[in-house]
């Protein structure tokens, strides 16, 4: 599940949008749980570079803590 605020990773190239997989943003606006908003920022400049409409295929959450797994 993703909300507002995660960090998420692209997961494939948009030259349509010049971004490519790997990049990082943030979500900015929850749509559906299908569709999602991201802002791409330059961490050195702080200036937003694109802002785009992604659905749950194309980007994957960053997780920066442990996660509890379940037993098999």
């Amino acid at each position: 599940m993703m909300n507002l605020l995660d960090v998420v990773v692209l997961t494939q190239d948009r030259p349509e949008l010049g971004l490519r997989a790997g990049q990082v943003g943030t979500i900015v606006e929850v749509y559906s749980s299908d569709e999602f908003e991201v802002e791409f920022v330059n961490r050195q400049t702080g200036r937003t570079y694109a802002i785009e409409t992604f659905t749950a295929k194309e980007i994957l959450k960053l997780i920066y803590e442990p996660v509890s797994m379940p037993a098999a």
